[in-house]
Protein backbone atom coordinates (compact mmCIF):
# COMPACT_ATOMS: atom_id res chain seq x y z
CA UNK A 1 0.00 0.00 0.00
CA UNK A 2 1.54 3.43 -0.86
CA UNK A 3 1.82 5.68 1.85
CA UNK A 4 0.80 9.32 1.99
CA UNK A 5 3.51 11.50 1.88
CA UNK A 6 2.93 15.15 4.31
CA UNK A 7 6.05 17.72 4.48
CA UNK A 8 5.89 19.61 7.62
CA UNK A 9 8.07 23.15 7.34
CA UNK A 10 8.57 24.72 10.44
CA UNK A 11 11.57 26.45 12.08
CA UNK A 12 11.08 24.92 15.81
CA UNK A 13 13.04 21.76 15.62
CA UNK A 14 10.69 20.39 18.81
CA UNK A 15 7.60 20.83 16.22
CA UNK A 16 9.45 19.09 13.87
CA UNK A 17 10.52 15.94 15.60
CA UNK A 18 6.91 15.32 17.82
CA UNK A 19 5.17 15.55 14.71
CA UNK A 20 7.08 13.78 12.55
CA UNK A 21 6.85 10.64 15.19
CA UNK A 22 3.02 11.32 15.74
CA UNK A 23 2.50 11.34 12.42
CA UNK A 24 4.73 8.18 10.75
CA UNK A 25 3.36 5.95 14.21
CA UNK A 26 -0.55 7.10 12.07
CA UNK A 27 0.54 5.44 8.87
CA UNK A 28 2.19 8.67 6.67
CA UNK A 29 5.57 9.41 5.55
CA UNK A 30 6.70 12.50 6.58
CA UNK A 31 9.11 14.80 5.49
CA UNK A 32 10.54 17.85 6.93
CA UNK A 33 12.18 21.06 6.63
CA UNK A 34 13.59 23.87 8.41
CA UNK A 35 12.76 26.94 6.72
CA UNK A 36 10.78 28.13 3.71
CA UNK A 37 13.57 27.61 1.10
CA UNK A 38 14.21 24.07 1.83
CA UNK A 39 10.57 23.04 2.25
CA UNK A 40 10.00 24.77 -1.10
CA UNK A 41 12.35 22.94 -2.70
CA UNK A 42 11.33 19.50 -0.76
CA UNK A 43 7.69 20.51 -2.56
CA UNK A 44 9.06 20.69 -5.57
CA UNK A 45 11.01 17.47 -5.74
CA UNK A 46 9.16 15.30 -3.54
CA UNK A 47 5.39 15.57 -4.55
CA UNK A 48 3.81 15.58 -1.46
CA UNK A 49 0.10 14.83 -0.71
CA UNK A 50 -0.14 17.74 2.04
CA UNK A 51 1.85 20.76 3.76
CA UNK A 52 1.81 21.45 7.27
CA UNK A 53 3.24 25.27 7.12
CA UNK A 54 4.32 27.43 9.81
CA UNK A 55 3.62 31.17 8.87
CA UNK A 56 6.38 32.73 10.86
CA UNK A 57 9.89 31.60 9.94
CA UNK A 58 12.74 33.98 9.25
CA UNK A 59 13.94 34.36 5.78
CA UNK A 60 10.92 33.16 3.71
CA UNK A 61 7.46 33.49 5.48
CA UNK A 62 4.37 30.95 5.41
CA UNK A 63 2.94 32.84 2.88
CA UNK A 64 5.41 33.45 0.71
CA UNK A 65 5.96 29.94 0.87
CA UNK A 66 2.47 29.05 0.24
CA UNK A 67 1.72 31.57 -2.79
CA UNK A 68 5.54 30.23 -4.18
CA UNK A 69 3.47 26.30 -4.10
CA UNK A 70 0.56 27.64 -5.54
CA UNK A 71 1.85 29.50 -8.15
CA UNK A 72 3.34 25.43 -9.21
CA UNK A 73 0.41 23.80 -8.11
CA UNK A 74 -3.06 25.14 -7.90
CA UNK A 75 -4.64 22.81 -5.92
CA UNK A 76 -2.22 21.91 -3.37
CA UNK A 77 -3.36 21.05 0.23
CA UNK A 78 -1.87 23.06 3.34
CA UNK A 79 -2.18 23.31 6.54
CA UNK A 80 -1.12 26.42 8.25
CA UNK A 81 0.34 26.82 12.05
CA UNK A 82 0.21 29.92 13.40
CA UNK A 83 1.05 32.02 16.89
CA UNK A 84 -1.46 32.76 19.20
CA UNK A 85 -3.14 35.97 18.13
CA UNK A 86 -2.45 36.00 14.87
CA UNK A 87 -5.79 35.01 13.24
CA UNK A 88 -5.94 37.71 10.74
CA UNK A 89 -2.57 35.99 9.24
CA UNK A 90 -4.20 32.82 9.26
CA UNK A 91 -7.38 34.13 7.66
CA UNK A 92 -5.26 35.55 5.09
CA UNK A 93 -3.70 32.31 4.13
CA UNK A 94 -7.02 30.64 4.10
CA UNK A 95 -8.21 32.79 1.43
CA UNK A 96 -4.95 32.28 -0.44
CA UNK A 97 -5.85 28.94 -0.52
CA UNK A 98 -4.82 26.95 2.48
CA UNK A 99 -7.57 24.09 3.62
CA UNK A 100 -7.06 24.67 7.70
CA UNK A 101 -5.59 26.40 10.37
CA UNK A 102 -4.09 25.45 13.90
CA UNK A 103 -2.80 27.69 16.77
CA UNK A 104 0.20 26.99 18.55
CA UNK A 105 0.39 25.40 21.26
CA UNK A 106 -1.71 22.56 19.69
CA UNK A 107 -2.51 19.08 20.53
CA UNK A 108 -1.23 16.65 18.21
CA UNK A 109 -4.70 14.24 18.42
CA UNK A 110 -5.92 17.37 17.18
CA UNK A 111 -3.35 17.87 14.51
CA UNK A 112 -4.41 14.28 13.76
CA UNK A 113 -7.97 14.99 12.94
CA UNK A 114 -7.30 17.64 10.81
CA UNK A 115 -4.17 15.65 8.94
CA UNK A 116 -6.93 12.81 7.97
CA UNK A 117 -10.02 15.41 6.94
CA UNK A 118 -7.07 16.92 4.62
CA UNK A 119 -6.27 13.59 3.34
CA UNK A 120 -9.63 12.66 2.79
CA UNK A 121 -9.91 15.81 0.76
CA UNK A 122 -6.68 14.67 -1.00
CA UNK A 123 -8.06 11.54 -2.09
CA UNK A 124 -10.84 12.62 -3.42
CA UNK A 125 -8.66 15.54 -5.19
CA UNK A 126 -7.01 12.39 -7.18
CA UNK A 127 -9.95 10.28 -8.08
CA UNK A 128 -11.50 13.48 -9.99
CA UNK A 129 -8.33 13.90 -11.44
CA UNK A 130 -8.19 10.26 -12.40
CA UNK A 131 -11.61 10.51 -14.03
CA UNK A 132 -11.41 13.76 -15.49
CA UNK A 133 -8.01 12.13 -17.31
CA UNK A 134 -9.76 8.83 -18.08
CA UNK A 135 -12.89 10.74 -19.46
CA UNK A 136 -10.26 12.39 -21.80
CA UNK A 137 -8.43 9.08 -22.65
CA UNK A 138 -11.89 7.85 -23.46
CA UNK A 139 -13.14 10.38 -25.50
CA UNK A 140 -10.02 11.63 -27.26
CA UNK A 141 -9.92 12.38 -31.38
CA UNK A 142 -7.61 9.27 -31.38
CA UNK A 143 -10.10 6.85 -30.89
CA UNK A 144 -12.82 8.31 -33.21
CA UNK A 145 -11.78 6.09 -36.24
CA UNK A 146 -11.88 7.36 -39.43
CA UNK A 147 -10.14 6.80 -42.72
CA UNK A 148 -12.63 7.79 -44.88
CA UNK A 149 -12.24 11.55 -46.34
CA UNK A 150 -15.44 12.55 -45.17
CA UNK A 151 -14.62 11.55 -41.54
CA UNK A 152 -11.26 13.42 -41.74
CA UNK A 153 -12.67 16.38 -42.25
CA UNK A 154 -15.31 15.52 -39.39
CA UNK A 155 -12.49 15.31 -37.27
CA UNK A 156 -10.62 18.22 -37.99
CA UNK A 157 -13.65 20.70 -38.30
CA UNK A 158 -14.82 19.24 -34.59
CA UNK A 159 -10.75 19.87 -33.50
CA UNK A 160 -11.15 23.86 -34.37
CA UNK A 161 -15.15 23.79 -32.81
CA UNK A 162 -13.39 21.82 -29.53
CA UNK A 163 -10.82 24.73 -29.27
CA UNK A 164 -13.38 27.80 -29.92
CA UNK A 165 -15.80 29.51 -27.42
CA UNK A 166 -18.85 28.23 -30.16
CA UNK A 167 -21.81 27.79 -28.36
CA UNK A 168 -24.20 26.02 -30.34
CA UNK A 169 -23.09 23.21 -32.47
CA UNK A 170 -25.80 21.00 -34.20
CA UNK A 171 -24.31 17.33 -35.25
CA UNK A 172 -26.36 15.86 -37.63
CA UNK A 173 -26.61 12.15 -39.37
CA UNK A 174 -28.52 8.57 -38.69
CA UNK A 175 -28.73 6.89 -36.31
CA UNK A 176 -25.74 4.55 -35.08
CA UNK A 177 -23.50 6.58 -37.10
CA UNK A 178 -21.36 8.17 -33.89
CA UNK A 179 -22.83 11.45 -32.50
CA UNK A 180 -22.90 10.74 -28.89
CA UNK A 181 -19.07 9.77 -29.40
CA UNK A 182 -18.46 13.08 -30.90
CA UNK A 183 -19.89 15.60 -28.82
CA UNK A 184 -18.27 13.90 -25.46
CA UNK A 185 -15.12 14.22 -27.72
CA UNK A 186 -15.82 18.02 -28.44
CA UNK A 187 -16.84 18.68 -24.55
CA UNK A 188 -13.63 16.71 -23.20
CA UNK A 189 -11.19 18.74 -25.39
CA UNK A 190 -12.87 21.40 -24.72
CA UNK A 191 -12.08 24.64 -21.91
CA UNK A 192 -15.28 23.50 -20.17
CA UNK A 193 -13.70 19.93 -19.79
CA UNK A 194 -13.54 20.38 -16.29
CA UNK A 195 -17.49 21.46 -15.95
CA UNK A 196 -20.39 18.94 -16.17
CA UNK A 197 -21.48 17.29 -19.16
CA UNK A 198 -25.22 16.91 -19.03
CA UNK A 199 -27.03 14.48 -21.60
CA UNK A 200 -30.47 15.25 -22.10
CA UNK A 201 -32.70 12.42 -24.47
CA UNK A 202 -35.08 14.15 -25.65
CA UNK A 203 -36.81 11.76 -27.14
CA UNK A 204 -37.18 9.60 -23.40
CA UNK A 205 -39.08 13.50 -21.75
CA UNK A 206 -43.02 13.33 -21.40
CA UNK A 207 -43.95 16.61 -23.37
CA UNK A 208 -45.64 18.04 -20.70
CA UNK A 209 -42.27 17.62 -18.29
CA UNK A 210 -39.70 18.62 -21.05
CA UNK A 211 -39.91 22.24 -19.82
CA UNK A 212 -39.55 21.89 -16.66
CA UNK A 213 -36.63 19.03 -17.15
CA UNK A 214 -34.73 22.12 -19.14
CA UNK A 215 -35.40 24.83 -17.14
CA UNK A 216 -36.74 23.57 -13.93
CA UNK A 217 -39.84 24.45 -11.95
CA UNK A 218 -40.64 26.69 -8.45
CA UNK A 219 -42.27 25.17 -5.52
CA UNK A 220 -46.28 25.19 -6.48
CA UNK A 221 -45.43 25.65 -9.84
CA UNK A 222 -47.58 22.43 -10.92
CA UNK A 223 -50.00 20.25 -8.87
CA UNK A 224 -46.56 17.95 -8.32
CA UNK A 225 -43.92 20.71 -8.15
CA UNK A 226 -43.62 20.31 -3.81
CA UNK A 227 -40.35 21.76 -4.21
CA UNK A 228 -38.24 24.10 -6.37
CA UNK A 229 -36.22 22.17 -8.61
CA UNK A 230 -32.89 23.09 -10.51
CA UNK A 231 -33.07 22.08 -14.54
CA UNK A 232 -30.81 20.25 -17.12
CA UNK A 233 -29.45 24.12 -17.79
CA UNK A 234 -28.65 25.58 -14.57
CA UNK A 235 -26.96 22.06 -13.69
CA UNK A 236 -24.73 22.59 -16.95
CA UNK A 237 -23.56 25.80 -16.21
CA UNK A 238 -19.96 26.59 -17.01
CA UNK A 239 -19.78 23.28 -19.23
CA UNK A 240 -21.62 21.17 -22.14
CA UNK A 241 -25.63 20.21 -21.81
CA UNK A 242 -26.54 17.57 -25.00
CA UNK A 243 -29.37 17.72 -26.20
CA UNK A 244 -30.45 14.35 -28.23
CA UNK A 245 -32.63 14.19 -31.15
CA UNK A 246 -33.88 18.14 -30.55
CA UNK A 247 -36.27 17.63 -33.61
CA UNK A 248 -38.48 16.48 -30.92
CA UNK A 249 -38.95 19.31 -29.10
CA UNK A 250 -42.41 20.81 -28.71
CA UNK A 251 -42.96 24.06 -30.86
CA UNK A 252 -43.90 25.99 -27.07
CA UNK A 253 -40.69 24.62 -25.43
CA UNK A 254 -38.76 26.00 -28.27
CA UNK A 255 -38.85 29.46 -28.31
CA UNK A 256 -38.11 29.17 -24.75
CA UNK A 257 -34.56 27.51 -26.32
CA UNK A 258 -34.42 29.96 -28.64
CA UNK A 259 -33.88 32.54 -25.85
CA UNK A 260 -31.86 30.44 -23.57
CA UNK A 261 -29.17 30.59 -26.98
CA UNK A 262 -29.24 34.25 -28.05
CA UNK A 263 -29.44 35.94 -24.01
CA UNK A 264 -28.18 32.44 -22.11
CA UNK A 265 -31.30 33.46 -19.70
CA UNK A 266 -34.34 31.71 -18.74
CA UNK A 267 -36.83 31.68 -16.39
CA UNK A 268 -38.12 28.57 -14.43
CA UNK A 269 -41.39 26.95 -14.61
CA UNK A 270 -43.54 29.02 -12.68
CA UNK A 271 -40.39 31.20 -11.83
CA UNK A 272 -40.28 35.45 -12.16
CA UNK A 273 -36.63 35.96 -12.17
CA UNK A 274 -34.00 35.53 -14.89
CA UNK A 275 -31.41 33.08 -14.33
CA UNK A 276 -27.52 33.35 -16.31
CA UNK A 277 -26.19 30.33 -17.66
CA UNK A 278 -22.57 29.90 -19.65
CA UNK A 279 -23.22 26.78 -21.37
CA UNK A 280 -22.13 25.19 -24.77
CA UNK A 281 -25.36 23.54 -26.51
CA UNK A 282 -24.84 20.47 -28.92
CA UNK A 283 -27.64 19.34 -30.50
CA UNK A 284 -27.91 16.35 -32.96
CA UNK A 285 -30.62 14.77 -35.00
CA UNK A 286 -31.24 13.27 -38.05
CA UNK A 287 -30.69 15.66 -40.76
CA UNK A 288 -33.23 15.36 -43.05
CA UNK A 289 -36.13 15.16 -40.60
CA UNK A 290 -35.01 18.47 -39.41
CA UNK A 291 -34.90 20.18 -42.41
CA UNK A 292 -38.20 18.72 -43.32
CA UNK A 293 -39.79 19.41 -39.96
CA UNK A 294 -39.15 23.17 -40.59
CA UNK A 295 -40.80 23.06 -43.97
CA UNK A 296 -43.39 21.48 -42.67
CA UNK A 297 -43.67 24.13 -39.52
CA UNK A 298 -42.84 21.64 -36.69
CA UNK A 299 -39.34 23.13 -35.96
CA UNK A 300 -38.82 27.17 -35.77
CA UNK A 301 -36.72 28.05 -38.78
CA UNK A 302 -35.05 30.73 -36.18
CA UNK A 303 -34.03 27.99 -33.72
CA UNK A 304 -32.70 25.70 -36.51
CA UNK A 305 -30.18 28.42 -38.00
CA UNK A 306 -29.34 29.69 -34.35
CA UNK A 307 -28.18 25.78 -33.85
CA UNK A 308 -26.51 25.29 -36.84
CA UNK A 309 -24.13 28.29 -36.41
CA UNK A 310 -21.46 25.45 -36.50
CA UNK A 311 -22.88 22.06 -38.10
CA UNK A 312 -21.34 19.18 -38.65
CA UNK A 313 -22.31 16.34 -40.89
CA UNK A 314 -21.44 12.23 -40.14
CA UNK A 315 -22.09 10.43 -43.28
CA UNK A 316 -23.55 7.23 -42.76
CA UNK A 317 -21.32 4.05 -42.71
CA UNK A 318 -22.64 2.77 -46.40
CA UNK A 319 -20.93 6.00 -47.86
CA UNK A 320 -17.62 6.05 -46.37
CA UNK A 321 -16.41 2.09 -46.70
CA UNK A 322 -13.00 3.32 -46.14
CA UNK A 323 -14.21 2.85 -42.57
CA UNK A 324 -15.41 -0.20 -42.66
CA UNK A 325 -12.41 -2.44 -41.89
CA UNK A 326 -10.66 0.17 -39.28
CA UNK A 327 -14.55 0.52 -37.23
CA UNK A 328 -14.48 -3.50 -37.21
CA UNK A 329 -10.62 -3.65 -36.08
CA UNK A 330 -11.02 -1.39 -33.05
CA UNK A 331 -14.21 -3.14 -31.83
CA UNK A 332 -12.18 -6.75 -32.12
CA UNK A 333 -9.39 -4.81 -30.20
CA UNK A 334 -11.86 -3.50 -27.66
CA UNK A 335 -13.55 -7.02 -27.00
CA UNK A 336 -10.60 -8.94 -26.87
CA UNK A 337 -10.22 -7.18 -24.00
CA UNK A 338 -13.13 -7.04 -22.82
CA UNK A 339 -13.80 -10.90 -23.34
CA UNK A 340 -10.45 -12.04 -22.95
CA UNK A 341 -10.66 -13.19 -26.14
CA UNK A 342 -7.43 -13.50 -29.39
CA UNK A 343 -9.14 -12.66 -32.06
CA UNK A 344 -6.64 -11.31 -34.09
CA UNK A 345 -8.28 -10.79 -37.62
CA UNK A 346 -10.77 -10.83 -40.91
CA UNK A 347 -10.59 -13.20 -43.44
CA UNK A 348 -10.88 -11.48 -47.39
CA UNK A 349 -14.12 -13.27 -47.78
CA UNK A 350 -15.61 -12.06 -44.26
CA UNK A 351 -13.94 -8.56 -45.47
CA UNK A 352 -15.77 -8.54 -48.90
CA UNK A 353 -19.04 -9.16 -46.58
CA UNK A 354 -18.51 -6.44 -44.31
CA UNK A 355 -17.54 -4.11 -46.77
CA UNK A 356 -20.59 -4.93 -49.20
CA UNK A 357 -23.40 -4.72 -46.54
CA UNK A 358 -25.02 -1.43 -46.55
CA UNK A 359 -24.69 -0.92 -42.20
CA UNK A 360 -28.23 0.88 -42.43
CA UNK A 361 -27.52 1.09 -38.71
CA UNK A 362 -24.06 2.27 -38.79
CA UNK A 363 -21.41 2.02 -36.89
CA UNK A 364 -23.68 0.74 -33.83
CA UNK A 365 -24.75 -2.25 -35.96
CA UNK A 366 -20.93 -3.00 -37.31
CA UNK A 367 -19.93 -2.91 -33.28
CA UNK A 368 -22.83 -5.21 -32.55
CA UNK A 369 -21.86 -7.69 -35.30
CA UNK A 370 -18.49 -7.98 -33.81
CA UNK A 371 -19.72 -8.23 -30.16
CA UNK A 372 -21.90 -11.13 -31.11
CA UNK A 373 -18.91 -12.67 -32.89
CA UNK A 374 -16.23 -12.28 -30.03
CA UNK A 375 -18.33 -13.90 -27.68
CA UNK A 376 -20.04 -16.54 -29.65
CA UNK A 377 -17.17 -17.74 -31.22
CA UNK A 378 -13.78 -19.57 -30.33
CA UNK A 379 -11.72 -18.23 -33.30
CA UNK A 380 -8.33 -16.60 -34.16
CA UNK A 381 -9.83 -15.08 -37.33
CA UNK A 382 -13.16 -14.28 -38.47
CA UNK A 383 -14.27 -16.32 -41.20
CA UNK A 384 -17.85 -15.36 -43.15
CA UNK A 385 -19.23 -18.16 -41.66
CA UNK A 386 -19.09 -16.36 -38.04
CA UNK A 387 -21.02 -13.61 -39.29
CA UNK A 388 -24.50 -13.48 -38.74
CA UNK A 389 -26.69 -14.39 -41.97
CA UNK A 390 -28.48 -11.46 -42.86
CA UNK A 391 -24.74 -10.38 -43.70
CA UNK A 392 -23.98 -13.58 -45.81
CA UNK A 393 -27.22 -13.74 -47.14
CA UNK A 394 -27.57 -10.10 -48.09
CA UNK A 395 -28.72 -9.52 -51.66
CA UNK A 396 -29.78 -6.33 -54.00
CA UNK A 397 -33.29 -7.47 -54.28
CA UNK A 398 -34.44 -7.22 -58.40
CA UNK A 399 -38.35 -6.51 -58.76
CA UNK A 400 -40.47 -7.26 -61.69
CA UNK A 401 -40.69 -3.68 -62.93
CA UNK A 402 -44.53 -4.82 -64.73
CA UNK A 403 -45.97 -6.24 -60.94
CA UNK A 404 -43.36 -5.34 -58.33
CA UNK A 405 -43.17 -9.04 -57.62
CA UNK A 406 -39.94 -11.06 -56.54
CA UNK A 407 -38.62 -13.83 -57.77
CA UNK A 408 -37.78 -16.43 -55.48
CA UNK A 409 -34.57 -18.55 -56.40
CA UNK A 410 -34.52 -22.56 -56.17
CA UNK A 411 -32.10 -22.44 -53.28
CA UNK A 412 -35.19 -20.67 -51.47
CA UNK A 413 -34.91 -16.64 -49.64
CA UNK A 414 -34.98 -16.08 -45.89
CA UNK A 415 -38.80 -13.61 -45.92
CA UNK A 416 -37.06 -11.74 -43.00
CA UNK A 417 -34.01 -10.94 -44.94
CA UNK A 418 -35.96 -9.70 -47.96
CA UNK A 419 -38.11 -7.65 -45.97
CA UNK A 420 -35.07 -6.09 -43.98
CA UNK A 421 -33.50 -5.72 -47.67
CA UNK A 422 -36.70 -3.97 -48.83
CA UNK A 423 -36.65 -1.87 -45.87
CA UNK A 424 -32.83 -0.83 -46.11
CA UNK A 425 -33.23 0.13 -49.91
CA UNK A 426 -36.08 2.58 -49.23
CA UNK A 427 -34.44 4.16 -46.50
CA UNK A 428 -31.37 4.26 -49.22
CA UNK A 429 -33.53 5.89 -52.12
CA UNK A 430 -35.46 8.92 -49.50
CA UNK A 431 -31.73 9.37 -48.14
CA UNK A 432 -33.14 8.31 -44.83
CA UNK A 433 -36.37 10.39 -44.79
CA UNK A 434 -38.97 8.07 -43.17
CA UNK A 435 -41.81 9.13 -44.49
CA UNK A 436 -40.84 8.80 -48.13
CA UNK A 437 -39.56 5.54 -47.13
CA UNK A 438 -42.84 4.48 -46.04
CA UNK A 439 -44.36 6.06 -49.44
CA UNK A 440 -42.16 3.79 -51.23
CA UNK A 441 -43.25 0.46 -49.49
CA UNK A 442 -46.87 1.59 -48.76
CA UNK A 443 -46.62 1.30 -45.32
CA UNK A 444 -47.45 3.97 -42.53
CA UNK A 445 -44.59 5.90 -41.06
CA UNK A 446 -45.83 4.04 -37.78
CA UNK A 447 -45.18 0.62 -39.28
CA UNK A 448 -41.86 1.11 -40.65
CA UNK A 449 -40.38 2.40 -37.38
CA UNK A 450 -41.47 -0.59 -35.93
CA UNK A 451 -39.59 -2.82 -38.46
CA UNK A 452 -37.20 -0.49 -38.58
CA UNK A 453 -37.06 -0.90 -34.74
CA UNK A 454 -37.38 -4.63 -35.11
CA UNK A 455 -34.68 -4.88 -37.41
CA UNK A 456 -32.06 -2.97 -35.49
CA UNK A 457 -32.24 0.58 -37.98
CA UNK A 458 -32.98 2.36 -35.30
Amino acid sequence: MIQSRILVIDDEELIIRSLKQHLEQEGYEVLTAGDGEEGLEKFMTESPDLIILDLNMPGMSGMETLESMKKVKKDVTVIIITAHGDIETAVSAIKLGASDFVEKPFELDRMSIMVKKSMETVQLKKEVTYLREEKYCTYSFSNVIGESPGMKDVLKLSEKIAASDANTILIQGESGTGKSLLARTIHYHSARAQEPFVEVTCTAIPEALIESELFGHEKGAFTDAKNAKKGLFEVANGGTIYLDEIGDIQMSTQAKLLRALEERTFKKVGGLRDIRVNVRVVATTNKKDLEEAVTAGNFRADLYYRLKVFPIYIQPLRERKEDIMPLAMHYITTFNREFKKNVKGISQGARKHLIDYPWFGNARELRNVIERVCILEDTDVIYPEHLPTEIIKHIDIKSDNNNGSINIPCEGISLKNVEKDLIAQALQKSGGNQTKAAKLLEITRDTLRYKMQKYGFL
